[in-house]
């Protein structure tokens, strides 16, 4: 049980990986979580206001199987196959992220001082979350999909513009970790 409680080492997760993709890329699929988002807008009618959502959303319903085990998969890991371990952290990142009034930094998966009620519900936190969202968003769809559809698909399948993807999405976020993130908190 030890086994399955902590994280996985890189030689176990990254085969394992790479089998879902291979087998993808036999079956013709892609793989990526914005193409999720296309699906069900498509689903709930967005194609009767805007072309982009014009396609036979039917071909992609296999995919939406990856939101719905992402969900489920998480509730059961945070709840069931959790050893309340801390993240190692680098002492460095742990002492920044004190500056920035983190108090507990590496404790949990994610901060709660970002994501809590208090946090989400305060002018710096609707903030955050509505531009971070928009951004994002039109990042998703300017680079043509998300950091997961890039990253594992289009970087397993040698594309180009994935690997460009990818880089622009390390630069942008090291600028919002050393430049942008300081200023906020």
């Amino acid at each position: 049980m030890n086994y399955i409680l902590n994280p996985w080492p890189w030689y176990v997760s990254g085969p394992l990986i790479a089998l879902v993709m291979a087998l993808l890329l036999y079956f013709g699929k892609t793989f990526g979580m914005s193409s999720n988002l296309r699906t069900m807008c498509t689903i709930m009618g967005a194609d009767k206001f805007s072309n982009f959502f014009k396609f036979n959303w039917k071909d992609q319903s296999w995919n939406l199987t990856v939101v719905v085990g992402a969900i489920i998969g998480g509730f059961i890991a945070t709840n069931y196959l959790s050893n309340d371990s801390v993240s190692d952290l680098n002492p460095a990142t742990i002492t920044e992220l004190q500056q920035m009034g983190f108090e507990n930094a590496g404790a949990s998966l994610v901060p709660s001082e970002m994501y809590n009620l208090e946090a989400i519900t305060s002018i710096e936190g609707l903030l955050l979350l509505i531009v971070g969202g928009l951004l994002v968003g039109f990042g998703t769809r300017y680079a043509g999909g998300c950091t997961s559809g890039h990253a594992i698909t289009g970087l397993s399948s040698l594309q180009k513009p994935s690997l460009i993807a990818v880089i622009g999405f390390f630069i942008g976020g090291l600028i919002m970790t050393n430049f942008i993130l300081p200023l906020i908190f």
